[in-house]
C-alpha cells in the first residue's frame, strides 16, 4: 500500500476549480446513462432565460425573474417585484411567461426554484408549485423551501 502526503489548500482557484467540475461531469457522465445521454445535445448546457417588467413611462425596471433551462427543467434563480407592484398579478406573469417559454420554445417538463419562508413559499404554491424539502436552520433561524411544478 503507497501512502501518499497532501497539503490542503483553501485559496480560490478558479483554474483548480473548473478542473474539478470537468473532472466531476466526466465521472458523473460516465456512471449515469442519462447524463452520458445529455453529452452534445442542447439540453447539456444552462441556457439563459430572463423576464423583464419594465415601465413603458420611464423604462423602470418593476419586476424581473432570473433563471436557466437544463436538461427539460426550468430553474428560477431570481424572481422580485417592486414594493409598489406587489399584490398587482406581476409576479405572477412574470413566472407564467418564464414558464411558458421553458415549456413551449425549450422543452421543459417541469420546474423548481428556492425560496425562504420569510419570501414566498406560499406564492409559489397558489402558482401550483409543491414543497419537495424544507431546510430549517438555512441559515439559522430561517427555513429554505425547495419547490418542484410540472409544466405542460
Amino acid at each position: 500500500m503507497v501512502c501518499r502526503m497532501f497539503r490542503l489548500e483553501t485559496e480560490v482557484d478558479k483554474a483548480r476549480r473548473d478542473l474539478l467540475r470537468a473532472r466531476l461531469r466526466d465521472t458523473n457522465t460516465a456512471a449515469s446513462p442519462v447524463l452520458r445521454a445529455l453529452r452534445g445535445t442542447p439540453d447539456e448546457r444552462d441556457v439563459p432565460l430572463h423576464v423583464w417588467a419594465v415601465n413603458d413611462t420611464d423604462d423602470t425596471l418593476a419586476g424581473g425573474l432570473v433563471g436557466y433551462t437544463w436538461a427539460t427543467w426550468l430553474h428560477v434563480t431570481y424572481l422580485w417585484v417592486d414594493a409598489p407592484h406587489r399584490g398587482a398579478g406581476l409576479g405572477s406573469r412574470l413566472l407564467a411567461r418564464a414558464e411558458h417559454l421553458a415549456a413551449s420554445r425549450r422543452g421543459c417538463r417541469a420546474a423548481r426554484l428556492e425560496t425562504w419562508d420569510f419570501q414566498a413559499p406560499r406564492f409559489y404554491e397558489k402558482q401550483g408549485y409543491e414543497v419537495a424539502c424544507a431546510v430549517p436552520d438555512y441559515p439559522p433561524g430561517i427555513t429554505e423551501y425547495l419547490l418542484t411544478k410540472k409544466l405542460g
